[in-house]
């Protein structure tokens, strides 16, 4: 069966962590046709607004992912959510946090076209930090069990998934099978050395049961990004061939 080039690009969001609107656009031009989602975070979404994600719109038929984060009362999260439900965006970001009722709100005002991704745990963050923050040793010395706890919020919230590291995917995909979806950052292809402490290969994050990898500087950093893109997804395609079977 040949491979669903398609497919494996669906399965690839690219962090235009840049900060503007015309270096972003730069690499939307780049890789269009290269990654199924552009995900923007909060340093451009802060420069460029709402018309980062119009001109997305406009230069790709890829999904797009706001990455937000968000973290308040539920009141003020139900209300942010709607504008971008308004956007006509794929995936925004939620934090977990101490409350249910936030995942909740949002959730409520997303919509059908907007799918709300509940961050777990950062994957910058490691058992010392949580030990430093104040969790508990349970927490601390294997964060992988925080990270399901707040899945399981997620999950009973209506969340459409998680964001977590790759090494939880697995688990988190045994316990909440699909529609819910495991989204992985830190996902880093060969050797590696950088602020994020949780990390895994594409191949190895698909056969652990990730269904959408964010990869920011490996592709952003590339002599050649969209040829950087194509080996990840073609790494991709042979991972979702061998998880099938």
């Amino acid at each position: 069966m040949a491979a669903d080039p398609r497919r494996n690009r669906d399965s690839l969001a690219f962090a235009l962590d840049l900060p503007s609107k015309a270096q972003a656009l730069h690499y939307v031009k780049q890789l269009k046709g290269k990654v199924g989602v552009f995900k923007i975070g909060l340093e451009l979404f802060i420069q460029a607004g709402p018309d980062m994600v119009h001109a997305i719109q406009k230069n790709s038929d890829a999904g797009i992912f706001l990455d937000l984060k968000l973290h308040d009362i539920p009141a003020t999260v139900r209300r942010a959510v709607k504008r971008a439900a308004d956007l006509g965006v794929t995936y925004l970001t939620v934090h977990c946090g101490e409350n249910r009722t936030m995942l909740e709100a949002a959730v409520e005002n997303a919509g059908d076209g907007l799918g709300i991704l509940a961050v777990t745990v950062l994957t910058s963050v490691g058992g010392e930090d949580l030990r430093q923050a104040g969790f508990k040793s349970r927490f601390a010395d294997n964060p992988a069990d925080l990270v399901t706890q707040r899945a399981q919020a997620a999950h009973t919230a209506g969340c459409a998934g998680v964001i977590c590291s790759a090494r939880e995917a697995n688990a988190i995909k045994a316990k909440f099978p699909p529609p819910f979806i495991a989204v992985t950052p830190g996902i880093r292809p060969g050797k590696h050395s950088d602020d994020q402490k949780r990390v895994m290969t594409p191949s190895r994050a698909i056969l652990n049961g990730s269904d959408l990898l964010v990869v920011g500087r490996p592709i952003r950093d590339a002599a050649d990004p969209a040829a950087a893109a194509d080996q990840i997804t073609a790494e991709i395609g042979r991972a979702l061939r061998k998880r099938r079977h």
